[in-house]
């Protein structure tokens, strides 16, 4: 594996992009995990106020459950991984809120609602 290290005159390194691209990696999976979480529990909130400091939280608490359990990454980098997840999690929410429908709501409805203009007559053609 290739190493890149940004270095300073003194010979610190000042950024690590293989950790970087691994807190990354991590964030993604973590962000699946809590984006689902969050999907599933959010009806227990009666405003959408707190929605995103729940998803803060559960991000933060998420991240560190997992890297203590699955990786040796310290708590200090596993905060920035949960930033990172949270990130991530909350945009891919903001655009997902509103198109996902809930199981219990498909099976409420009982009928799927086609608009005209997607319907396709094999007479028109």
């Amino acid at each position: 594996m290739l190493n890149i290290h940004i270095i300073l005159m003194g010979g610190n390194i000042l950024f690590d992009i293989d950790n970087l691209k691994i807190f990354l990696i991590i964030s993604i999976t973590i962000s699946s995990i809590t984006c689902a979480l969050v999907q599933k529990t959010k009806g227990l909130f009666k405003s959408s106020k707190y929605l995103i400091i729940y998803s803060l939280i559960i991000n933060m608490t998420i991240s560190i459950l997992f890297c203590m359990s699955f990786t040796d990454i310290n708590i200090q980098n596993s905060l920035w991984i949960g930033l990172f997840s949270f990130i991530g999690a909350d945009s891919i929410y903001k655009t997902l809120e509103g198109k996902i429908s809930s199981y219990e709501e498909i099976i409420r409805k009982k009928q799927i609602q086609i608009p005209k203009e997607n319907i396709i007559n094999e007479e028109d053609k």
